[in-house]
């Protein structure tokens, strides 16, 4: 008897301690840390790979819109086009009569001004071709600078929409009804020709033709890829509305730093013309002499050449491509 109970106490007493050095070995001989210290190494590989992966998408994104801006610029565009990118509904008899009026306008201001005929029709040609054109420029430029401040919210708007499972007409839907201006009413038009059967990545080319910037081009092409292959698109989308705030954060930084720059080109280039005003104010006998005498017209002449040549200069050393 007392045998058996010998023999059962050392089996029991076996299993405990083998037990307990199955349980107690990796602790002990610090498997578990190392294991931990592999996973640790493994986690932090892959979220470096992943920041990795997002850092080289968002820079094939900027070398991507880089390169659609550089084409961009080689592309002519005719009246009509002015027109829409400008947000006007004229014609071009419209324009052909503000043409002729500004022509008339500024002819007669220098010819009353000055007395001379040669200026006049400088005035003429200026204001006939120039000043008409450079105001649609001006226009569109404005237009495209709404667009692209409101450009990220509704591309972020749209995403949000994406992975709470609305569909991607509906999220157009939303941003053509809740947007502001330009943004609304381009989108609202790309509902609308969807409602006329227009594909929609065909109807989101169709903005680019009224907002040529190289975002919204990006745009349109990710939605025709998406609407073919399919893809990731609230990713994709992501990733262009940071390269986006980025590209905006970054020309805030150069104009805030090219400011001071700015204003004295300003000023500079205004001094003549505000100088020469006062003079004629108090003197108009003595400057007169620049625009009544064959000299003065001479010196006059070269004088604004030399004043344009300066101004382009001081122009293209403040602006800077982004």
């Amino acid at each position: 008897m007392d045998m058996q109970q010998l023999l059962v106490a050392g089996l029991a007493f076996l299993a405990v301690g083998g037990l307990g050095v199955a349980f107690l070995e990796p602790i002990l001989s610090g498997a578990n840390r190392a294991e931990k210290r592999q996973a640790a190494l493994s986690d932090s590989r892959a979220r470096r790979k992943a920041i990795e992966e997002t850092g080289t998408r968002r820079k094939q994104i900027a070398e991507s819109l880089k390169e659609l801006e550089q084409r961009q610029k080689a592309v002519k565009l005719t009246l009509e086009q002015r027109f829409e990118q400008a947000g006007v509904a004229w014609t071009r008899k419209t324009f052909i009569f503000i043409s002729i009026g500004c022509a008339l306008v500024l002819a007669m201001a220098l010819l009353l001004i000055t007395r001379q005929p040669i200026l006049a029709l400088g005035g003429l040609v200026v204001g006939g071709f120039g000043l008409p054109r450079w105001n649609l420029t001006r226009m569109a430029k404005k237009r495209q600078k709404k667009f692209i401040e409101e450009f990220p919210n509704a591309i972020e708007a749209i995403v949000r929409g994406i992975k709470s499972g609305l569909p991607l007409n509906d999220c157009f839907r939303l941003i053509a009804t809740e947007a502001r201006d330009p943004l609304k009413s381009e989108f609202r038009s790309v509902v609308e020709s969807q409602t006329m059967g227009i594909a929609i990545g065909d109807a989101c080319e169709k903005i680019y033709e009224r907002v040529p910037l190289s975002e919204v081009n990006f745009f349109a092409i990710v939605i025709q890829i998406q609407a073919k292959s399919g893809g990731n698109l609230g990713e994709i989308l992501m990733n262009l509305s940071k390269v986006i705030r980025d590209r905006r954060k970054l020309r805030d930084k150069v104009d805030a730093m090219s400011m001071e720059a700015k204003s004295s080109a300003m000023i500079i280039g205004a001094l003549p013309f505000l100088v020469g005003s006062l003079v004629y104010m108090g003197s108009p006998d003595y400057i007169s002499l620049l625009w009544t005498t064959k000299a003065g017209q001479i010196g006059l002449g070269a004088c604004v050449a030399i004043m344009g040549v300066g101004i382009l200069t001081m122009r293209n050393m403040i602006n800077f491509d982004i």
